[in-house]
């Protein structure tokens, strides 16, 4: 189909949003807020780099596409509101998979009450999406990494490794445990909103999604607070039955594997009963992980603690976009 018809097969009939001024249909969208702070982030997508359609239908594509922004919104404690897709089609995709592609989208977009509201198509050589998302959230409540302070408890939601689990079951047929369960948290993530938006009645709290694993995003807030990190590997919340993995898959996929979608962060120890409520509130399983100390010698370093109580650097080692 030509570009034209393509947009109007996506284009949305009705707004969900009451902001919306003005959606898909002219040089841009147009939407009023003046209550609350904006959020945006956007992420791209290359096919064989970061999707590949042997281990992912295009519903899945689109569905997990949409997932990844929506939980950075999460990570800043930012309710979705509305989301423009930029498309870079190849020849060899067809009309009913990208029709697939946006319906992944719109079914995570339903659950969080979001509008498309703009975007562009282009044809190309190789299959790329990149997705801007907005959200709100209230004046001055924005989650930032670098709100972690010496005394803080280390926390992290759901369970950790399971993505890579689902991916290596995908790329390695055989007799494995629950492989539904992995699938889709591998190809469906659910983005912590709900206990994020939750947690803006908390005086401060430090967050980071876990996209590119635990070990990456505990560094990233050890820089930004300017503080040192201690986790404790044994703490890490895994699955029932992550165990019949080998074990050092399991140690690297929760540590390193990413792509989970969860939530990191930090939370002065007298609100941390008050995260608990907030968690069992939201149905969000949520656990204490470790620590945050002050940084010596003014170096911002993140420490595991193993099994035999062995402390060792933990680097900031995971998934890279530039490599």
């Amino acid at each position: 189909m030509d570009e034209f018809s393509f947009i109007n097969l996506i284009k949305q009939q009705t707004y969900k949003q009451s902001s919306v001024v003005k959606g898909i249909g002219d040089d841009a969208a147009v939407f009023r807020n003046t209550s609350q702070d904006i959020v945006t982030a956007v992420d791209t997508f290359v096919e064989e780099v970061h999707f590949s359609r042997t281990t992912m239908k295009p519903f899945h594509i689109g569905y997990r596409s949409l997932a990844a922004n929506i939980s950075d919104l999460a990570a800043m404690g930012a309710t979705p509101a509305f989301y423009l897709v930029s498309i870079v089609i190849p020849k060899h995709w067809a009309d009913e998979e990208l029709t697939k592609l946006y319906k992944g989208m719109d079914n995570l977009a339903t659950k969080h009450t979001m509008d498309l509201i703009g975007g562009d198509t282009v044809s190309g050589q190789e299959m790329s999406i990149s997705i801007t998302v907005i959200g709100f959230v209230s004046k001055g409540k924005a989650r930032y990494r670098s709100s972690a302070k010496p005394g803080d408890i280390l926390f992290v939601t759901g369970t950790l490794g399971d993505s890579q689990a689902g991916f290596h079951i995908l790329n390695n047929p055989g007799r494995f445990k629950e492989k539904e369960y992995y699938y889709n948290k591998h190809r469906m993530p659910e983005p912590r909103v709900a206990f994020a938006k939750e947690l803006g009645s908390l005086s401060r709290v430090a967050l980071n999604d876990i996209s590119d694993g635990i070990a990456s995003e505990a560094n990233e807030i050890s820089e930004a607070s300017k503080v040192s990190i201690t986790l404790y590997e044994d703490k890490l919340p895994t699955s029932n039955s992550y165990k019949q993995f080998p074990l050092n898959l399991q140690h690297e996929w929760k540590l390193f594997g990413g792509e989970d979608f969860e939530l990191v962060g930090t939370v002065a120890k007298a609100e941390w009963e008050a995260m608990k409520l907030i968690a069992e509130k939201t149905n969000t399983p949520v656990k204490e992980v470790g620590y945050v100390d002050f940084s010596k010698n003014n170096e911002h370093k993140v420490f595991g603690v193993n099994q035999n109580n062995k402390k060792n650097l933990l680097e900031k080692k995971g998934y890279t976009h530039l490599e």
